[in-house]
C-alpha cells in the first residue's frame, strides 16, 4: 500500500523494543505515525532493565525518515504510565493510538507457582495495559470535553491464546490475559462516548517469548513472523477504524479471525434442590460445546 494511513498520528507502543512491539513501531511509523517506543528493556522474566534495545528502534525509525523517541516508563507503575501519556502529548503535541503491548514470562504449573511469580504477570500485563489506558482515556476524555468533538482515541491491547483458550503451565499469565480480554470490553463500551475505539489481538508469532515453547519448521516460524500481525495494528491505530471496537481478533500463524467470546448455552429451568440439580447440570455440560483446544479447535 503507498497510502500512509497513519499520516500525522501520534502513537504509544508499549514492549516496542523487540518482536511484535518493535514490527508495531516500524509498521506505524512507516506509515506515517509518529511513534513513542516504550521498554524497560527487561528480559523475558522482567528482570534487568536496558534502553539501548528502544533507542535502536528509534534509530531504525528516523534512518527511515520517521519521527520516534525512546522512552522507559514502568507501564505498569501509575505515575510510571501517566507520565508515558503525558509525556507523548508534550512531545508531539497530541496522542491518537496506544497499542500495549508489553509483557513477561513466569510459567510454572499451578502447584508449584510462587507468589511472587502470580504478581510479576498480573502486574506486568494486566496493570501494565489498564494503567496507560486510563490515562490516555482521560486525555481524550478532557480533549473532548475542550473541543466538542469525538477525540477518535485508539487502544489496541494484546490477550493471547493463552488466556482465551487456556494453556498449561501459564496460570499468571492465561489470568492476566484473559483480564485483557474482558478489559477491553467494558472500556470499549465506556469509551465510545468519547469517539474511542478499543480492541484487541490474539497474536499467534515466533519471538523470544515464545521460541522456547517447542521447535517449529521453517514454514511455521514464517507463518508466525510478527509482520503478519502489524499491520492489524496499523489498521486499528488508523482515522479509518472508527465503526470496529469491542473486538478480538486473532492473527498470525496463518490465522486471521474475528473471535466470538462467551455466550449462554444449553439452559434449563432453575432448581433449589441440590440433589435434583446435579443430574441437571451433568446434562447442561454433556450438551453445551466443549472448551477450545490452544488452536481454538474443540478439546478431545
Amino acid at each position: 500500500m503507498s497510502k500512509k494511513l497513519c499520516e500525522g498520528r501520534v502513537a504509544i507502543v508499549t514492549g516496542a523494543a523487540r518482536g511484535i512491539g518493535r514490527e508495531h513501531a516500524l509498521a506505524l511509523a512507516a506509515h506515517g505515525a509518529r511513534v513513542v517506543v516504550n521498554d524497560l528493556g527487561t528480559g523475558r522474566d522482567g528482570h534487568g532493565r536496558d534502553l539501548s534495545a528502544a533507542e535502536e528502534v528509534v534509530d531504525e525509525i528516523r534512518r527511515a525518515g520517521g519521527e520516534a523517541v525512546a522512552n522507559g516508563d514502568d507501564v505498569s507503575d501509575w505515575e510510571g504510565a501517566a507520565r508515558l501519556v503525558s509525556s507523548t502529548v508534550e512531545h508531539f503535541g497530541a496522542l491518537h493510538a496506544l497499542v500495549n503491548n508489553a509483557g513477561i514470562l513466569r510459567d510454572r504449573m499451578l502447584v508449584n507457582m510462587e507468589e511472587s511469580e502470580w504478581d510479576a504477570v498480573i502486574r506486568v500485563h494486566l496493570k501494565g495495559s489498564f494503567a496507560p489506558m486510563r490515562h490516555a482515556a482521560a486525555y481524550w476524555r478532557n480533549l473532548q470535553k475542550q473541543t466538542g468533538e469525538p477525540a477518535g482515541g485508539r487502544i489496541i491491547n494484546t490477550s493471547s491464546s493463552s488466556g482465551v483458550y487456556g494453556n498449561i503451565g501459564q496460570a499468571n499469565y492465561g489470568a492476566a490475559k484473559a483480564g485483557i480480554a474482558g478489559l477491553t470490553i467494558i472500556a470499549a463500551r465506556e469509551l465510545k462516548r468519547y469517539g474511542v475505539t478499543v480492541n484487541a489481538l490474539c497474536p499467534h508469532a515466533q519471538t523470544r517469548m515464545t521460541e522456547s515453547i517447542r521447535e517449529r519448521t521453517p514454514e511455521e516460524i514464517e507463518a508466525r513472523h510478527p509482520r503478519w500481525i502489524s499491520p492489524v495494528v496499523v489498521w486499528l491505530a488508523s482515522a479509518h477504524s472508527g465503526d470496529v471496537t469491542g473486538r478480538m481478533f486473532e492473527v498470525g500463524g496463518g490465522i486471521l479471525s474475528a473471535m466470538e467470546g462467551w455466550h449462554r448455552g444449553p439452559s434449563a429451568e432453575p432448581v433449589d434442590d441440590p440433589e435434583r440439580i446435579g443430574p441437571i447440570l451433568q446434562d447442561l455440560a454433556r450438551r453445551a460445546r466443549r472448551n477450545a483446544d490452544m488452536k481454538g479447535k474443540d478439546l478431545d
